[in-house]
């Protein structure tokens, strides 16, 4: 009988990968073969390893872990793509019989690791090189207008500072494609593609916070601004920019790093909170082996 996947969800410093090791060894001791499915959009990058948090090499070495560092940084990956990688490693792994742990903390990855996603199109040759031309030479604010005199609902759920997203909008109205967004309302759809638990780690907010304190002050001793600057120079692709972080240490505003990354796991407790079937799960206070006899 085919053991459910278990999908650990949960806001950046909650401790996902001590967990999912923690974990591994308890399923191992049952006579198990764990491994682990990264399921965050900017783990998937190498060279990038310390600004994501992602987990380092003695713990890969610990736990095997796929589509982890794994992508060239100068590459662009969207969901699509990520959720071919994923369903791939998945669907073999169990082939293989071994026991599937994802772990992210990107809300869209987790489901397109364990659902399936009813994607949109991607727009044919040039027309993404000639909408960011547009994007380079007006500014984002200028293509979100034009975005409002031909999709107003649309235009009006994008930020007229989101310049990627707002190209992707008109790229879509170009070839006709253009609705409301489907893989935002699916990302709270309950439907899996194997047997799966998703579980939600959640902290008390101030415990969490400090954590992401001491984290983002531990990476940057290790050397996360020389990092981003060399991914910089390495020809970092639109979406690995993207990894929370990666400006902000460029600017060396390192107390705006600390308060972006505060804002953006209050939003991923928000987020698991509305996952269907999610068992959420209170680690405040509690040892990762704590954590993983929980879950047994």
């Amino acid at each position: 009988m085919q053991r459910p996947i278990i999908a650990l969800f949960g806001p950046t410093g909650v401790g996902k990968t001590a967990i999912a090791l923690a974990l591994a060894e308890r399923l191992r001791e049952r006579g198990e073969r764990p491994v682990a499915v990264g399921a965050d959009a900017l783990q998937l990058y190498r060279g990038l390893e310390l600004v994501t948090a992602a987990p380092t090499a003695g713990e890969r070495a610990a736990l095997d872990h796929r589509l982890v560092a794994c992508i060239p940084v100068d590459e662009r990956v969207s969901v699509a793509r990520y959720a071919r990688l994923a369903h791939a490693e998945i669907d073999q792994l169990i082939a293989d019989g071994a026991s599937v742990i994802v772990v992210g903390g990107t809300g869209l990855y987790l489901r397109a690791a364990i659902g399936d996603l009813d994607l949109r199109p991607a727009a044919p040759p040039g027309v993404r090189d000639r909408w960011m031309a547009q994007l380079s030479a007006q500014g984002p604010r200028a293509l979100h207008a034009l975005l409002a005199q031909r999709a107003t609902s649309v235009a009006a759920s994008l930020a007229p500072t989101d310049g990627h997203r707002i190209v992707r909008a008109l790229e879509l109205d170009e070839i006709g494609a253009l609705e409301e967004p489907r893989e935002r309302s699916q990302l709270w759809a309950g439907d899996t593609r194997h047997p799966t638990r998703v579980i939600g780690l959640v902290m008390e907010r101030s415990a969490l916070y400090e954590r992401i304190d001491r984290r983002v002050e531990r990476i940057v001793s290790a050397g996360a601004r020389q990092e981003v600057a060399a991914a910089l120079a390495a020809g970092a692709s639109s979406t690995a920019s993207k990894a929370l972080g990666f400006e902000e240490l460029l600017a060396g505003d390192i107390e705006a790093l600390k308060r972006r990354t505060r804002n953006y796991a209050k939003r991923q407790m928000t987020w698991l909170r509305k996952l269907p079937d999610v068992e959420l799960l209170d680690v405040t206070g509690r040892s990762a082996d704590e954590v993983a006899a929980a879950l047994q």
